[in-house]
């Protein structure tokens, strides 16, 4: 099989024809339920730094994600689905590999999988089994991502790529634009050559980094929600980021410097949060592009569709800007798996059960019918009488303070309990009663025996992720 890499360079240039100059909405019928012929198409969509309420379908009145929206009505909806720690590069790494940061122990951006490590990841794995493997947009672990492995490569090599590529002719193109190009690119070459896997990964909505950090829109989104009025969420009251120790509550944490000049006033607010929509918005464009292109190329009926975020995102809450941390905002994200094969029954669903990034490599091998490494902590998402998870660890452990304090814990659908390890400071928060974490409850007495029952799981989930 001859295999295409696609540079930044020289194929940007046609991205503006693909793309029109509106959202663009895909209405696509109601598939038959049904075994579908042979091994399933797999496609997987990540974006970068999406909270889990930026979407229609999640019950944000503001944001536009029509395709996104009709991809969970036609599938399934994870409601409570969360990253095991919120940064791009390690929730990037345990997406591969089906594990943990204790495990693949990839805790920064420029280190590489091993070779070892390569070849276990889902898209290695499902090539072994007979799979043609693509890769579009933002690899985003290590310095040497393992393009030659690949049948189809159109990744930026840089960490973090920039948002406007200019191209031969001086005409600057959006990136995800390029990714869209991407996409077709793959699909025109490899469509009914069998059974290929491919894996797209988005910038948008990361901030594009920077003194001051900025987002990027693309032109045709600009004017997009100019009168929406932005609610401003009940933790940005100045009292919640006094409310943190002195270790934390510092201009030298990167959440509150990034925090000051997108969220520090009102007007900044406003701007920050639209912009922040409009992004996700170029992107639902994208993947109406998709599913229409997949129609039309015939494999629509046999093409597994998962869309997830790499990691929450703080939009002012709790005075800050960004993620790494353990509050909701920052460790929620959305996840959407749509199956054409999905009976009747489980459509439009909405599983209770706690999914994690470590449950994709699994959930997508699965699919395809490949066994499962015993080395992945993950799940199959789709076993229906699997035994629900009743909590997980968490843990982040880049940098350290004062730019980033490192934080571990333990998460149930009720409590929440995070450690500042550093600095043996601790968080509990009763989620279910307070699911703004506005009252930490780690030092009243009321809670003292959860606190200690949070504590042995914490140091039994210690272990058990390494």
């Amino acid at each position: 099989m001859n295999k295409t890499i696609l540079r930044t360079v020289g194929w940007l240039g046609v991205v503006g024809t693909i793309l029109g100059s509106a959202a663009f909405v895909v209405d696509l019928p109601e598939t038959t339920a049904g075994k579908p012929p042979g091994k399933p198409n797999i496609i997987f969509l990540l974006t970068d730094d999406h909270r889990w309420d930026a979407l229609g379908v999640m019950g944000n009145p503001i944001i536009r994600t029509p395709n996104l929206d009709a991809l969970a009505k036609g599938g399934m909806l994870f409601p409570n689905a969360y990253v095991t720690t919120a940064i791009c590069c390690v929730s990037r790494a345990s997406m591969l590999s089906g594990q943990y940061e204790s495990r693949h122990k990839i805790n920064d951006f420029v280190t590489d999988f091993s070779p070892e490590a390569v070849a276990n990841t889902y898209p290695l794995l499902l090539k072994k089994a007979g799979y043609t493997i693509g890769f579009v947009g933002k690899y985003g672990v290590g310095d040497n991502p393992p393009e030659d492995q690949y049948d189809f490569w159109a990744c930026n090599r840089k960490g973090q790529p920039p948002y406007e590529y200019t191209n031969q002719s001086g005409k600057k193109i959006h990136h995800t634009d390029s990714v869209a190009h991407g996409v077709q690119n793959f699909l025109n070459d490899f469509a009914g050559k069998g059974p290929f896997c491919l894996s797209v990964s988005f910038k948008a909505p990361h901030e594009l980094d920077g003194n001051p950090p900025t987002y990027p829109v693309q032109e045709r989104f600009k004017a997009l929600y100019k009168d929406a009025k932005i609610p401003v969420p009940e933790t940005a009251d100045p009292k919640y980021w006094a409310s943190f120790p002195d270790f934390f509550r510092t201009d030298k944490n990167i959440g509150r410097e990034r925090w000051k000049p997108l969220f520090s006033t009102p007007e900044l607010h406003q701007k920050t949060v639209k912009d922040y929509y409009r992004l996700i918005t170029g992107v639902d464009e994208v993947v109406g592009k998709l599913r229409a292109q997949l129609k039309q190329l015939n494999l629509d009926q046999n093409t597994i569709i998962v869309f997830m975020g790499d990691n929450g995102f703080y939009l002012g809450e709790h005075g800050m800007e960004g993620k790494w941390f353990g509050h909701e905002e920052s460790i929620r994200v959305p996840l959407i798996i749509y199956n054409p094969a999905l009976p009747a029954s489980r459509k439009g669903t909405r599983p209770d059960r706690i999914a994690l990034n470590i449950d994709i490599a699994p959930t997508l091998l699965s699919f395809a019918g490949v066994a499962v490494p015993k080395t992945m902590q993950g799940v199959d998402l789709m076993q229906a009488n699997a035994p629900a998870r009743t909590d997980f660890f968490y843990e982040h452990t880049f940098m350290g303070s004062p730019r980033l304090p490192k934080v571990e814990g333990v998460v149930t659908p009720d409590f929440k309990y995070m450690k500042f390890i550093e600095h043996g400071y601790e968080e509990l928060y009763s989620i279910k009663a307070d699911p703004h974490e506005t009252k930490n409850r780690a030092t009243d007495p009321a809670f003292r025996k959860k606190l200690d029952e949070m504590r042995n799981r914490y140091q039994v989930l210690k272990e058990t992720v390494q």
